[in-house]
């Protein structure tokens, strides 16, 4: 079965100009086109669609991408580039779940103590209280997360 880009788009819910700006960036090289210049993703395509897909919304740089789907083309002589890769990525992924459990952290004990003080009616019930109550978040985490 074929797929227009309307019916890709809501699909997997990026626009078309989305679509067309990674196809021009080189993401979708699969991408056909019909006898009117359509394009039309074929239902091997899909699979090949979700991985890019699944790469870009875990921060993967386009170049990154790009270079997966270099390595892709060349098949097996590539294998070890491309398990690498995704292991690379997975090791990003990980380290960006921990510093997230720890801003969680954060955001838990503020919701813990609005809902302490919206039960008193005020803030003065928290006077005093100890810093140490509050799950420790490293400034210098938030300005790595910022690179």
């Amino acid at each position: 079965m074929a797929y227009t880009m309307k019916q890709i788009s809501r699909m997997i819910h990026l626009s078309e100009y989305t679509i067309r700006y990674y196809e021009k960036e080189g993401l979708f090289p699969f991408i056909k086109r019909n006898a009117h210049g359509e394009r039309i993703f074929e239902e091997n395509d899909l699979h090949f669609l979700e991985v890019i897909l699944c790469l870009k919304k875990t921060g993967m740089p386009l170049e990154d991408i790009r270079q997966y789907i270099q390595w892709a083309k060349e098949g097996d002589a590539s294998l070890q580039q491309r398990y690498q890769l995704f292991v690379d990525q997975r090791d990003r992924i990980d380290a960006q779940m921990k510093q997230l459990e720890l801003y969680r952290r954060c955001i838990d004990y503020k919701c813990r103590y609005y809902e302490e003080a919206l039960a008193a009616g005020t803030e003065a019930i928290h006077k005093g209280d100890q810093e140490d109550d509050l799950p420790f978040v490293s400034i210098i985490d938030f300005k790595e997360e910022e690179k």
